[in-house]
């Protein structure tokens, strides 16, 4: 089967920077890239997208976002990464990845003094 496994997350506090990472494994897993998102959900909230990149390396965000995160990918496996700068509290949160069939199980971010 296929899965998706994110990475990176933790506590930082306002302005701080994290990287997450979503590696894909399972049979061919790498072989092929379309697209994958990342997504997150706060507490008490619905999840909301995040970014997406697709199979020709462009790049989408959410309008709050944008200029803050950057999506890539990388390596053999074409892992998927997302690079979160000045980060704020209201960036707390499950982040979670999908190439549209499948997802990862979610890495917490916690933004706080």
């Amino acid at each position: 089967q296929v899965q998706l496994v994110e990475s990176g997350g933790g506590l930082v506090q306002p302005g701080g920077s994290l990287r997450l990472a979503c590696a894909t494994s399972g049979p061919s897993a790498g072989a092929i890239f379309k697209s994958m998102a990342w997504y997150r959900q706060a507490p008490g909230k619905q999840r909301e997208w995040v970014a997406r990149i697709t199979a020709a390396g462009s790049t989408e965000y959410a309008d709050s976002l944008k200029g803050r995160f950057t999506i890539s990918r990388g390596g053999p496996k074409n892992t998927v990464y997302l690079q979160m700068n000045s980060l704020q509290p209201d960036d707390t949160g499950v982040y979670s990845c999908s190439n549209g069939l499948n997802w990862g199980q979610g890495t917490q971010v916690t933004v706080s003094s």
